[in-house]
């Protein structure tokens, strides 16, 4: 699956990424709900570094689609909240 950082470019991570994907999006998501600055940026961050941790680049000249667009490392809790769909930044894909 490809996911876009934005503002970063596209990283290729395998399926089974997804649910730890998914873990990390719901705290961050739950940060949000409570308003809580710390703890968002902490989320933030640890999902950001998961998918550059264990994402291989994507070619700049790539024309394929991202699956997920993740915000920036630099995003407001407003912004962030304003990307949630009704699953998260990261939908599950089953």
């Amino acid at each position: 699956m490809i996911v876009r950082i934005m503002g970063e470019g596209q990283l290729d991570l395998s399926d089974a990424d997804l649910d730890l994907l998914n873990g990390f999006d719901r705290t961050l998501e739950q940060a949000i709900a409570l308003g809580n600055e710390d703890e968002f940026r902490q989320a933030l961050k640890e999902l950001l570094d998961k998918v550059r941790e264990d994402g291989k680049p994507v070619p700049a000249d790539s024309l394929a689609p991202s699956q997920f667009i993740l915000p920036p490392a630099d995003a407001t809790m407003d912004e962030v909240r304003a990307m949630l769909g009704d699953e998260g930044l990261i939908p599950d894909l089953a």
